[in-house]
């Protein structure tokens, strides 16, 4: 369980947002992820994400990928879609903070 899950300084996010940053111009995105550190998708953290992929039948795979790193950093989630982070959260069985924009 995750209960002082925290922002980090700085934020650190999994690459496959920056990949969905790019489908569709998203200047606030594209802003706050100048100011992250963006974390390489080791074959480690990819089996993991497909593990907790496995656990919740989620078609969004950096969502996953987000909430995997937030877990493996007890680091919270900054998001627009809480609802699916908080899924995931539960079906790893954690208490993630999760901040919604």
């Amino acid at each position: 369980m995750l209960d002082g899950a925290f922002l980090a300084d700085p934020p650190t996010g999994p690459a496959a947002v920056l990949a969905e940053a790019g489908e569709v111009p998203q200047a606030k995105l594209t802003r706050l992820l100048k100011g992250c550190d963006v974390e390489d998708l080791t074959k480690t953290q990819a089996r993991a994400v497909g593990a907790l992929a496995a656990r919740h039948p989620h078609d969004e795979i950096v969502d996953v990928a987000a909430v995997e790193g937030a877990l493996r950093h007890n680091h919270a989630v900054v998001t627009s879609n809480a609802s699916h982070i908080r899924e995931l959260a539960a079906a790893a069985g954690a208490n993630l903070a999760i901040h919604s924009v």
